[in-house]
């Protein structure tokens, strides 16, 4: 019983946590005149990513590779297909020309690399990412940001195309933000923590606990926050708070992860980095095909499908 109140605790810091950070991070990128996709795919994207980097973390430097990879790869099907599904949904998503053009190129970059050094052999390990390999992310992590700085200093704010309920003071609008990343990381441990321990009570294997219920939970806070986004009608902020999430999570945490320990990548799992690398592709698609610029509903439905059958699949 005390576990289930612990996880429901959990679920309330996540969606407080989520309200606070899109609430602060919008208000800060009006006053600042920052895109809201810089914002997306920086603050709140890293902010939101917290649950699995602590997770991924811990989970490498005491020798538990599966959840350390498990926790990443299930997290980025996670907001793509099941996030960034149900958003589409809820509202149509519009894709900014930078996003067409660069980000989901790049977010399908970083999925090939982690597959390839995950799969290579380097320094006398096979299968390993070693810790060069994890300098090698952090690098393009790093790369990444300077990225996101450049664009946030050339581009004009798009903000005032989005509904924005108030604009707060600068300090309070920091304050929320600040609050909404420490309620995200306490509500992230506090859901991992207990509903693993449940699962392994069950007698559920690691592997399917990190594809499935770590990484469902782990992903919560990009749910919440890019649900919460497109209600309110931040569509480029939930966007990029789900690209910037998956990016950051193979090369900060990854890369974070390897660099502390080296992380054992089980061949196992090829197949859910294949459907990975897919369902970025087709995400990268969408704005291409039909209607231009825009992720409509069928094909939200379409994601959610396949997130279906995939969850099934690993129960199965």
């Amino acid at each position: 019983m005390i576990q289930f109140i612990l996880i429901l605790f959990g679920f309330f810091l996540l969606v407080k946590g989520s309200d606070f950070l899109v609430d602060g991070a919008s208000s800060i990128a009006r006053r600042l005149n920052i895109p809201s996709i810089i914002i997306g795919m920086t603050i709140v994207a890293i902010g939101t990513s917290l649950p699995e980097l602590v997770v991924s973390v811990k989970a490498a430097i005491e020798n538990h590779a599966d959840i350390a990879v498990g926790n990443i790869v299930g997290s980025n099907i996670t907001n793509l297909l099941l996030i960034l599904g149900l958003c589409s949904i809820i509202k149509p998503l519009t894709f900014s020309k930078e996003t067409i053009r660069y980000e989901n190129f790049f977010m399908i970059f970083a999925t090939l690399l982690f597959f390839f050094l995950g799969l290579n052999f380097v320094d006398g390990k096979l299968n390993y990412i070693t810790r060069s390999e994890g300098i090698l992310l952090l690098i393009f992590a790093f790369l990444f940001m300077l990225y996101n700085l450049y664009m946030a200093i050339h581009q004009s704010s798009d903000i005032g195309n989005e509904t924005i309920e108030k604009e707060k003071n600068l300090f309070f609008s920091i304050v929320f933000v600040i609050l909404g990343v420490i309620s995200l990381k306490v509500g992230g441990e506090l859901v991992v923590e207990h509903v693993s321990f449940i699962a392994k009570y069950l007698g559920i294997s690691e592997k399917i606990i990190s594809l499935t219920l770590v990484a469902f939970s782990t992903s919560l806070p990009e749910l919440i926050t890019s649900i919460s986004a497109t209600r309110r009608g931040s569509i480029s902020l939930a966007i990029g708070n789900v690209i910037g999430s998956n990016i950051f999570n193979i090369l900060l945490i990854i890369g974070t992860a390897a660099f502390i320990q080296p992380v054992y990548f089980a061949p196992t799992y090829s197949k859910d980095m294949i459907l990975l690398f897919f369902s970025t592709v087709l995400f990268a698609i969408y704005p291409l095909v039909g209607k231009k610029g825009i992720m409509t509903k069928r094909e939200g439905f379409l994601f959610l499908l396949i997130y279906l059958f995939y969850v099934i699949s690993l129960v199965y």
